[in-house]
């Protein structure tokens, strides 16, 4: 649930650009990359409708060529694109060049496949003038599949092989009571299913890291966000307001700065909703983020748990952020399995509110919640997301995208605060019920609040007003 990958959006940027990597390890196994003359990739649906704001074709370029989107260095991206274009040339994996017009071989189709919202189909033209092509869908988060989803029994046996197999919530708190465990716990045992301590602790650190990195670099970059809608950065000038005198050269000084920091009662949220915006600005301009669930909800998380780190405890250490990720990815989980992240399949209810969800219950275990009040929390913050649309002015992942993910985090600390102070056995509303239930909003809700800048604010504010 927790990817390292670039922005502005997982399901219309990482999605395409890891189904592009996915189409080479296809050509190599069938060894015809060598034989391609031409390719044509044609986008569908949302990915079509929003691809040119979320940089789709930006993607598939960089894919293609076999770059990595969580190593590749950011600032290596639009050279590569404006070469790619001059020259209207491409390497293959970085080996086999072929013509590339990316105005002509990105295809941008406005209708939808039938199985997905976001379906993206590649074509290849051999040099004996055989065509050869593979449909692929990105289902959000940066998950890839294909129609036939060949990989789905692997993954089967991949669960049954954990000790705790988790499908609904209720399942988890029947683990968590039998074995008398927390969340965390429980879903710790499952990771250690599949590998080491010491592989689980260092992905948790590179992936803490990165959040950590992608908040210090939006607090401190001033400027206006790509993309023409002339959006003022903001995070830096709330930063500068908020931050104290004392010194600092890198992130991690920068964290213990901030723990040293006396914050006011009124600051509080300030400090939340500058982190959250930070995220997202940089998300915003293709930097690198994670996915939490979605590239388009990033924020919620890092800054709800920078929440704990600097207001709540702060002598939180690195074993209560792997707590808070663990708890937060089995939510994030639950949704996933239940009802979908995808904006373009459920609208912005299935980004912001599984997000909101993910940071309201993993918060809650930190501060001493039962894995019932944990449960609760997380019901609570998708509770009052239930029918929020997605409908981003441009198909920029911008507005009101970037301000939603500081509404989201505010929305889990206090989700938090009212799981911790009830009594979860009088809840009326139990988590697998709002799964559900966000899953049949997203199935009524018109296609136009679904990613596809077609309703809502997109087409209610003008981009001349911008």
């Amino acid at each position: 649930m927790l990817k390292i990958g670039v922005g502005p959006s997982s399901s219309h940027t990482l999605g395409p650009w890891r189904a592009s990597e996915r189409w080479l390890i296809h050509l190599n196994s069938i060894n015809e990359l060598p034989n391609i003359e031409e390719v044509q990739v044609h986008l569908y649906g949302s990915l079509s409708l929003t691809g040119k704001g979320h940089a789709t074709d930006y993607a598939i370029m960089l894919g293609l060529f076999g770059a990595d989107p969580e190593f590749m260095p950011i600032e290596d991206i639009d050279p590569l694109i404006d070469k790619i274009k001059k020259t209207n040339s491409l390497l293959l994996n970085g080996k086999h060049k072929i013509s590339f017009n990316a105005k002509q071989h990105i295809v941008f189709n406005k209708k939808f496949l039938p199985f997905h919202a976001n379906g993206l189909k590649f074509q290849a033209t051999l040099t004996s003038g055989k065509k050869i092509s593979k449909t692929y869908y990105s289902i959000g988060g940066g998950f890839v599949i294909t129609e036939e989803r060949k990989n789905a029994k692997r993954k089967v046996d991949m669960f049954n092989k954990f000790p705790f197999p988790v499908q609904k919530g209720t399942e988890l708190l029947d683990y968590c009571k039998t074995e008398g465990l927390k969340i965390s716990e429980i879903i710790l045992q499952n990771e250690r299913s599949l590998r080491s301590d010491e592989e689980i602790d260092h992905q948790m650190h590179r992936i803490w890291n990165t959040m950590l990195e992608c908040m210090y670099t939006g607090c401190h970059t001033e400027g206006t966000l790509p993309g023409g809608l002339n959006v003022k950065r903001r995070a830096f000038e709330m930063h500068q307001n908020l931050k104290s005198e004392l010194p600092y050269t890198n992130p991690e000084e920068w964290l213990q700065t901030l723990r040293q920091t006396e914050v006011k009662f009124r600051q509080i949220l300030k400090w939340v909703s500058c982190f959250a915006l930070s995220v997202n600005e940089v998300n915003a301009s293709l930097g690198r983020v994670v996915t939490a669930p979605t590239n388009g909800s990033a924020g919620v998380i890092p800054s709800v748990l920078m929440y704990y780190l600097i207001i709540e405890n702060h002598a939180g250490n690195f074993e209560h952020i792997k707590q808070f990720l663990l708890v937060a990815g089995e939510i994030g989980s639950i949704f996933k399995k239940g009802a979908t992240i995808s904006a373009a399949m459920g609208g912005c209810q299935a980004e912001i509110g599984v997000s909101s969800a993910m940071a309201a219950g993993a918060l809650t275990e930190l501060l001493g919640g039962t894995p019932e009040q944990v449960l609760m929390a997380a019901e609570i913050a998708m509770e009052h997301h239930l029918g929020l649309t997605c409908d981003p002015i441009g198909g920029l992942v911008q507005i009101p995208c970037i301000e939603r993910n500081s509404m989201g985090a505010i929305k889990a600390i206090n989700a938090a605060e009212l799981a911790l102070s009830s009594d979860p056995s009088a809840a009326k509303v139990p988590l697998d019920k709002v799964v559900q239930t966000m899953w049949e909003t997203a199935q009524d809700m018109s296609s136009k609040y679904k990613e596809t800048s077609e309703g809502g604010l997109a087409v209610g504010v003008f981009l001349s007003d911008c």
